[in-house]
């Protein structure tokens, strides 16, 4: 199996159990966190929404730096409600879909680079960043999944059935 098809159905995979999760967003939520040290929900949610824009990147770009100087960084607009994170979600998925039906493997072979404040913290082929980002969006929706229940809203099947969902 090629490295393209092999993320194009993790891509998927993901897309969905995400959709699952976002579903369950509660309203009038954005601000809060379980504890002072603890990101925002809504923040979480919308990252959790948008994560698939991560693997275009690593594909458009030679390297990201993810703590530009002051002033160069760029501000998304806040997703407050279900539905615009659900769109986000489609919208960030059709997009790495597309870029990984425009690349190859050989490609996907190919250097890159995370920079913070312009210095390299992580290096090497496409490919394993790719892998990483799917991990690491895995972990963010547990995470959003463990504030939903403690905000009070439905769990949803993900891995495996939870006691509010059953469906898996």
């Amino acid at each position: 199996m090629k490295l393209t098809e092999f993320f194009r159905a993790q891509l998927d995979r993901e897309v969905e159990r995400s959709r699952k999760a976002i579903e369950q967003v509660p309203e009038g939520k954005y601000d809060w966190k379980p504890h002072e040290k603890s990101m925002i929900f809504g923040y979480l949610a919308d990252m959790v929404a948008t994560m698939p824009t991560w693997i275009s990147m690593e594909i458009n770009l030679d390297e990201l730096d993810v703590a530009p100087a002051e002033g160069q960084g760029t501000k998304k607009p806040q997703k407050e409600t279900k539905a615009e994170l659900l769109k986000a979600l489609d919208e960030a998925a059709a997009e790495a879909r597309s870029k990984l039906e425009s690349t190859n493997d050989e490609f996907l072979n190919t250097n890159w680079k995370l920079l913070a404040r312009g210095n390299v913290v992580w290096e090497g082929p496409r490919h394993e960043i790719i892998q990483d980002t799917i991990s690491h969006w895995s972990h963010h929706r547990g995470q959003m999944t463990v504030y939903l229940r403690l905000m009070g809203a439905k769990v949803p099947a993900v891995f495996g059935p939870s006691a509010d969902d059953q469906s898996f």
